[in-house]
C-alpha cells in the first residue's frame, strides 16, 4: 500500500513546515451573484453582458450561469474582459471559461466547461491566458455568439477566493 501526499499535506509534514497558499488552504470564499434583465436587443450576436468584476489574483472555484430562453438559436461564451472594454474586440479571452452555452438552461456549472482540472488553483490572470498578473480587475462576461432577440434574464453565481 502506498501513500501519496498532495502539496498541501507535504507542506504540513515538512520539517521545517512550509506555509501553504491561503487561496489553496483556509481561504475565505467570496461571492459575486446577481441577475441581469435583458431587453429584446441585448442578446444579439457579439453583444456582451458584463457579469461581475473579479480581481486578477483571485482563484475561481465556481461559475454558474443560467438564463431564460432568449429566442432564436441563442448561445453565449463566458470569459474575461478588462475594465476598459468597449467591444468584444477588447476581450482578453471571451470564451476562456465556456463556449456556446445554450440559453434557456437552468443554472449550470461552467468553471470547467473549457478549462481542465489541472487549472484548479490557478488565478484569474492565468485562466485568462496572461503571462503575468496585471494586478487589476477583469470582468467575467457573457458574449453572445448566436443571436437571441427575446427579452429575458441571466442569473449568475461566481465563487472565488482572494487571500
Amino acid at each position: 500500500m502506498g501513500i501519496k501526499n498532495s502539496d498541501l499535506v507535504a507542506n504540513l509534514v515538512a520539517l521545517p513546515q512550509v506555509a501553504n497558499n491561503p487561496s489553496e488552504l483556509g481561504g475565505v470564499v467570496r461571492i459575486a451573484q446577481g441577475n441581469v434583465a435583458l431587453g429584446t436587443g441585448d442578446s444579439d450576436d457579439n453583444d456582451i453582458v458584463m457579469l461581475a468584476p473579479i480581481p486578477t489574483n483571485a482563484t475561481i472555484l465556481s461559475v454558474r450561469i443560467g438564463s431564460d430562453g432568449l429566442g432564436g438559436s441563442c448561445t453565449f461564451n463566458v470569459g474575461f474582459y478588462p475594465t476598459t472594454a468597449e467591444s468584444d474586440a477588447d476581450a482578453i479571452d471571451e470564451d476562456a471559461l465556456a463556449t456556446s452555452v445554450a440559453d434557456g438552461a437552468a443554472v449550470a456549472e461552467l468553471r470547467y466547461e473549457v478549462l481542465n482540472l489541472n487549472t484548479t488553483g490557478q488565478q484569474v490572470w492565468e485562466l485568462a491566458g496572461q503571462s503575468s498578473d496585471p494586478s487589476d480587475v477583469y470582468y467575467v462576461a457573457a458574449t453572445f455568439n448566436a443571436a437571441g432577440g427575446t427579452a429575458g434574464d441571466i442569473a449568475f453565481i461566481i465563487e472565488y477566493i482572494v487571500n
